[in-house]
């Protein structure tokens, strides 16, 4: 467990799902992009999370990504799978659906739209704590789950639950992440969930970031990182700022699609999204490229 915990320290990629024009998954542009975050050495992979569009694909389509994603990494670095849900059974009942063999932990998202209260926020973790065959990770984002886990919650069950290793916490609230830090047990991370919070929240303690934008820029990103958990902020603060006027724009139309139009770009992969998302509109693909022009 101890040798996961220092894997995790570092950025994790929140990968984008490419698809084709006709709706499915572009395998070669998955490969094209994970070998892309590598060559950017990030330190480790977290594949069908809410920026790879899980929720719009199919229970093959998932178990086919994740072995890509494990197939492409050949263990140089740590995979982590986002299975989470506001139904703590079938999540605990897909935990038969994979293979997990080549997995170091889940990632599952604080429950959604039915905005259950913290007691019962604490009670879904710790049933899927108890069936989990590897560690988890929490992930607070209350912009998209409709509700906020509380600081005294991702405590309690961070005392409670020993394979609960860290949170992904990207409720927004610098002053929740701190009391998080302030009181959380030694052996439980705390990872940024927004792109833009990551430096002063590793400023406080944090271990890295599960990030976006780094699917398009991991070498900056992740070297960002990297000093700045060296304490080597003059530096880190550099890259940190050419790269923030790009992160509100990738949200600005929703998400994936902003990095996906990034990546498009790029020329790694297509921007296709699946309904309810839609590709950006023009207006915004000019100002990315603007951004990619002067970056």
């Amino acid at each position: 467990m101890n040798q996961l915990l220092k894997k995790l320290h570092g950025t994790g990629v929140a990968l984008v799902t490419p698809f084709q024009k006709d709706g499915s998954i572009d395998f070669k542009a998955y490969t094209r992009l994970i070998k892309h975050v590598l060559k950017g050495k990030c330190e480790y992979l977290v594949p069908l999370g809410t920026t790879g569009e899980s929720s719009t694909l199919s229970r093959e389509e998932r178990k086919a990504v994740l072995n890509c994603a494990i197939e492409v990494s050949n263990k140089k670095v740590p995979v982590v799978m986002g299975l989470g849900g506001n139904n703590t059974n079938e999540i605990i009942r897909a935990f038969d659906d994979y293979d997990l063999k080549n997995v170091d932990a889940i990632l599952s998202v604080s429950p959604y739209y039915s905005k259950p209260t913290q007691l019962g926020i604490i009670q879904h973790y710790k049933a899927i704590s108890k069936a989990s065959p590897i560690p988890v990770i929490l992930y607070n984002v209350p912009s998209r789950t409709g509700s906020n886990m509380l600081a005294e919650t991702t405590l309690t069950i961070a005392e409670e639950c020993k394979n609960v290793i860290a949170i992904k916490e990207a409720s927004g609230n610098v002053e929740q992440a701190m009391f998080i830090l302030k009181e959380k047990p030694d052996d439980f991370l705390v990872i940024s969930g927004d792109d833009a919070l990551t430096l002063p929240l590793i400023s406080c303690g944090a271990v890295g970031a599960i990030s976006v934008v780094a699917n398009a820029y991991p070498q900056n990103f992740s070297e960002m990182i990297r000093q700045a958990l060296q304490l080597n902020f003059s530096k880190a603060k550099k890259l940190h700022y050419d790269l923030l006027p790009l992160i509100p724009l990738l949200f600005a139309e929703g998400n994936p699609s902003g990095i996906k139009s990034v990546l498009k770009q790029l020329e790694i992969c297509d921007d296709y999204v699946r309904l309810p998302q839609l590709q950006v509109s023009k207006a915004l693909a000019k100002k990315i490229n603007d951004f990619i022009i002067h970056y």
